[in-house]
């Protein structure tokens, strides 16, 4: 870095704590920044009583870079090329849990660290496609990391067509860069990630970078980050990545949800995230993609569905297949509080559920608040709200008084004998920006059918029902449930708050964990987006128990993550976190203010550790002996246990595929459990693939102690849709058929 460049770091960090009222001089004076939410000063080994806490491990990475042709071993995050530029290892921005147990990661803004003055002004040169990676452990939790092909998924290798300001005229290229180079035009960074039914990863979306208004050859523009197009592959009997079917439109944050029937389906995402300005369809500018689109893994193509499938939605919103099928949207999604990122996203407090049969959306209530919009005769106020649905009859016959007053919600919400405290409590309802949306264990119910689903949402930054947009900057501790009930294409919708946090969190990442509760990870106390470099890291992880509704402090990890953290769920129950690759300090360059509190600003960082939870320290956790390797809705199966007399439940927990702290898929279902006989338990698989679509999961069962319930190490299962035959996985030889119809494996689990 040049002389000039290093007096301007300095002066921006300064700057930058001027800004926020804070003396460069005094890290004292950080207290009314950093506030007292952030209590992460206790040690590792600090305990609560005798209530066990868990562990993580030491933070472990990728020994080597690769530098001007040559490996080089290095405990550096970074190393400096011949050219004076820096090449670092990637982070797990994006992290899933392959079939055999491998993951797979996707860096994250791969290319910030050469940005010597303005993220805003150069990223559009110096960005580059983001690296991918597998990373496996021995059984010694030894580490070794395998490179795909090709290393960045390979969309776009001649270059994007560019959606710029003066595409398709004879000055194409005048204003911008978007044609100079193919190496930052199929960027990974931003895509949405799926599991598909036979075990692949499929990534879609992502980033084209370039600058407009920019010229080439000039270090200094406005860069643009494009959404594109592709759909990439990962085959892990291969390690390699393919191209698949492009959308119709380029998403940029989209959200992706496994259908029933083993379809995906595609919301939301912006094409440009800038500059949103388009002139071949000027009624989408200046807000995200409201088309919806539908991909069939089996032909490898996607198909846009009709304008009742349009909705405005957040980016990356929170959605979730119901037992019905239709897919429920739960006002969240990142919305780039406090200044917005739609003129149209006072929509998005609207909880709202899409049906794939009528392919039309159904508003259902306003979120976290007792009105039933359905119920109001509302049922399609947001389609009516969308500008490509506009209809004036609608808005007559629907709308009425309601348009008149933006607190006639809030009013109507009174009048249905809401008390004031009721009120009060719901201040933090409609969409809530960077938070988790976390589907519960589905249970069954007398009849063994599932009908109730359970969403919990957690921290993030609320919009407010009574400001509606564009929200806040400071995270909410606030924690709700959202209960759905399904009775056909019927859905009742209500809330209820749980137990707070034990401190507001922003961009924390839920996980789900085998004895049924969830717990989160990593964020920060402030939004990283709005001002990066201000936020205070939280290392301390929370447990939350759906039986207490109330949310306990665990352990503490050792490494600072806030944006673009994960965390994914293992085979064994343990969690594997990773990531954090924030944007540079202040939209400027990394400026490392830790020695104020603050959260790591040094780059990204590439390592990981294990989070290991109190049940997986106990030496008495039940075992599966054997179990089927492929199922299907309706199957009932034995599986061959150790204490067989103790384990009441067993949860089929689909594997992580996840990124920007969503998986829309994740979900886990409780199973209905029959007792035998010696060793042997019999379960029922549910009977429609809405509650158990296609793909890789992990059985776990447990038992219930005075400590808490003590889960098994999971037996992994592939949930087969005989309907898609291109994706039914070859018939294990070592499952059978009893005479009474039920499926049991003859081969020990090692």
């Amino acid at each position: 870095m040049s002389s000039f460049s290093h007096r301007f770091c300095q002066f921006t960090g300064s700057l930058l704590l001027v800004s926020a009222g804070i003396s460069p001089a005094s890290a004292d004076l950080l207290g009314g920044l950093v506030g007292s939410s952030t209590d992460d000063t206790t040690t590792q080994a600090d305990q609560t009583g005798d209530r066990p806490l868990g562990f993580f491990s030491e933070p472990f990475a990728e020994p080597t870079i690769i530098v001007d042709g040559q490996t080089v071993e290095t405990d550096e995050k970074c190393l400096t090329r011949a050219d004076g530029s820096v090449e670092c290892k990637p982070a797990a921005g994006t992290m899933a849990l392959l079939r055999d147990g491998r993951l797979l990661y996707l860096n994250a803004l791969e290319g910030t660290e050469n940005v010597e003055l303005s993220i805003v002004a150069e990223f559009g040169e110096v960005s580059v496609n983001d690296q991918t990676r597998v990373l496996a452990l021995d059984a010694n939790d030894n580490p070794s990391w395998l490179k795909p092909s090709p290393l960045d998924a390979g969309a776009n290798p001649d270059g994007n067509d560019s959606e710029t300001l003066l595409s398709g005229t004879e000055l194409d290229g005048l204003l911008d860069t978007a044609d100079n180079t193919s190496k930052n035009d199929g960027a990974l960074f931003c895509s949405d990630v799926v599991g598909l039914a036979n075990g692949d990863v499929m990534a879609v979306g992502g980033t084209d970078y370039y600058s407009e208004p920019g010229i080439d050859g000039l270090p200094l523009g406005v860069a643009e980050l494009e959404g594109i197009k592709n759909s990439r592959i990962f085959d892990e009997t291969t390690n390699t990545w393919r191209q698949s079917g492009d959308m119709t439109y380029g998403r940029w944050y989209p959200s992706l949800v496994t259908l029933g029937n083993g379809n995906v389906f595609v919301a939301s995402g912006v094409t440009k995230l800038l500059k949103p300005v388009y002139p071949d369809e000027p009624v989408n500018s200046g807000r995200n993609v409201v088309q919806t689109e539908t991909y069939n893994p089996c032909a490898g193509t996607w198909t846009e569905n009709p304008a009742t499938a349009d909705r405005s939605l957040p980016l990356y919103p929170r959605m979730h297949l119901l037992p019905n099928g239709h897919v429920l949207y739960n006002a969240g999604g990142q919305a780039f509080n406090p200044f917005g990122q739609g003129y149209d996203q006072a929509l998005w407090n609207i909880v709202a559920s899409y049906n794939p049969r009528t392919q039309s959306w159904t508003d259902i209530g306003y979120a976290g608040l007792p009105l039933r919009l359905d119920e109001a005769g509302l049922g399609h106020l947001s389609s009516t709200l969308n500008l490509t649905n506009l209809s004036l009859d609608q808005l007559g016959s629907l709308l009425g008084d309601v348009l008149e007053s933006p607190t006639d919600l809030l009013q109507s919400g009174a009048e249905l004998g809401v008390s004031e405290d009721e009120l009060r409590t719901a201040i933090a309802g409609g969409m809530r920006g960077s938070t988790s949306s976390t589907m519960l264990p589905l249970k069954p119910d007398a009849n063994g059918e599932y009908h109730e689903v359970e969403l919990l949402t957690a921290g993030g930054v609320p919009s407010y029902a009574l400001l509606t947009n564009p929200g806040g900057y400071l995270p909410t501790d606030q924690s709700r449930i959202d209960r759905i009930t399904t009775n056909g294409d019927e859905i009742d919708y209500e809330s209820r708050l749980t137990g707070p946090l034990n401190q507001p969190r922003w961009y924390g990442t839920n996980v789900l964990m085998a004895d049924g509760s969830v717990m989160v990870f990593s964020g920060g106390n402030r939004d990283g987006v709005v001002a990066p470099g201000l936020e205070g890291p939280i290392r301390t992880a929370e447990r939350f128990d759906p039986e207490t509704g109330t949310w306990t402090e665990m352990a503490m990890a050792n490494r600072p993550r806030t944006y673009h953290n994960t965390a994914v769920l293992m085979e064994d129950g343990r969690v594997m976190i990773a990531g954090h690759s924030p944007i540079n300090t202040a939209y400027l360059t990394f400026v490392d203010l830790q020695d104020f509190g603050l959260a790591p600003y040094d780059g990204r960082d590439p390592s990981f550790e294990i989070y290991t939870p109190p049940y997986a320290l106990r030496d008495d956790r039940p075992a599966i002996k054997r179990a089927p390797r492929n199922l299907t809705v309706g199957d009932r199966f034995n599986i061959t246990v150790d204490q067989a007399d103790q384990i009441d439940r067993a949860l089929l927990i689909r594997r992580t595929v996840m990124t920007h702290v969503i998986d829309g898929d994740q979900r886990a279902i409780e199973l209905v459990l029959e007792k035998n006989a010696g060793n042997t338990l019999t379960l029922q698989m549910p009977d429609n693939h809405n509650v158990v679509p296609a793909g890789e999961y992990m059985l776990f069962v447990s038992k219930n102690t005075p400590e808490g319930r003590v889960p098994s190490v999971s037996a992994p299962i592939t949930v087969v849709n005989q309907d898609l035959e291109c994706m039914a996985p070859t018939q294990v030889a070592g499952d059978t058929t009893t005479e009474d119809g039920i499926i049991e494996s003859t081969i020990e689990i090692l």
